[in-house]
């Protein structure tokens, strides 16, 4: 997630230089044949460039707003994550308790794996759903440490993380685990009925928050949108230089730069909201959010030691 004020102007040329250059080369051709060739005939009305305008700032503006509302779901989803996560802790440690009502190694050491086991499959969804590292303007490997497996071997037993390693889906299977250990527990008396119906209901809200995520990430922006808009405005880009070339001259050049460039933002927004669990610099801030979520599990455990606060990237958290 993009959290400067001002943006990098690296990461908008990043997006937009190759469209750019060709706006670029087609202005200067344009006002190479209208004024050194004197071909005047080479002019489209302005009406016309005006109209399509108007049409293609609501196209976009429509699209933007939907892409934004998959990335608000993502982030409400994830907030709900949160909130769950820690009533989960405090449900894990305070509904749980041995029989004779006695403080219990076995119990506390049980209470702490189904914790730790929790962080791990926050940290195992975010990698689930990222699937991949994210990369800089160079294309090169950034922050690799994001979106990695290897995240979650310090909070299961290594027989375990390798268990869960081996799944299609590993965050699901962790699930799996721990609802087992919730009927391993109430075997034992340590849940009562109801508290074990409630523990279970925690549970259940996180397989909702998983589905929920996977909604979007496997649901892709509809296709249309994306196509034609990109189709429309490069349309629009190339008609732009031949409604001023005869009344700017020179200046159409860079004016034309300029309008284009407003429409190939608005455009762009769009294109890298839609899909929030990329691991892009304008996606959903996963990794934060997850070692936020760890960091307030590990306090009710009473531990000192707090996972690292994840660092800005030029401007960017992830």
């Amino acid at each position: 997630m993009i959290v400067n004020k001002n943006l990098d102007w690296r990461h908008v040329l990043f997006y937009t230089w190759k469209s750019l250059l060709y706006f670029v080369f087609l202005s200067i051709a344009v006002y190479t044949l209208h004024h050194v060739y004197d071909m005047e005939k080479l002019t489209v009305p302005f009406n016309v460039v005006a109209l399509l305008s108007t049409a293609l700032a609501i196209f976009l503006g429509f699209k933007n707003n939907s892409a934004y509302d998959r990335w608000w779901e993502a982030r409400k989803i994830w907030g709900l994550l949160v909130n769950y996560s820690r009533a989960w802790g405090r449900e894990v440690l305070t509904l749980s308790q041995h029989p004779d009502g006695k403080p219990n190694e076995e119990l506390s050491a049980w209470q702490r794996r189904l914790i730790y086991r929790h962080i791990a499959f926050v940290h195992a969804l975010r990698v689930f759903l990222r699937h991949r590292h994210a990369y800089n303007e160079n294309g090169e490997e950034w922050m690799k440490t994001t979106n990695d497996y290897a995240d979650i071997r310090p909070f299961l037993s290594e027989a375990e993380a390798n268990e869960v390693l081996r799944k299609n889906n590993p965050p699901n299977y962790l699930l799996l685990i721990q609802g087992q250990e919730l009927k391993e527990a109430y075997q034992k008396g340590w849940l009562s009925d109801y508290r074990f119906v409630q523990l279970d209901e925690t549970l259940t809200e996180f397989n909702n928050h998983q589905g929920k995520s996977e909604r979007i990430k496997n649901t892709p922006f509809p296709r249309p949108y994306s196509f034609f808009s990109r189709v429309f405005v490069y349309l629009h880009g190339t008609l732009v230089p031949f409604a001023f070339v005869e009344e700017l001259g020179l200046l159409n050049i860079p004016l034309a730069l300029l309008i284009n460039f407003i429409f190939l933002s608005l455009d762009q927004i769009g294109e890298t909201t839609e899909d929030p669990f990329e691991n892009r610099p304008s996606d959903t801030p996963l990794t934060a959010i997850s070692r936020t979520i760890e960091g307030n599990l590990k306090e009710m455990l009473g531990e000192t030691q707090m996972p690292a606060k994840p660092e800005q990237v030029d401007g960017v958290v992830l």
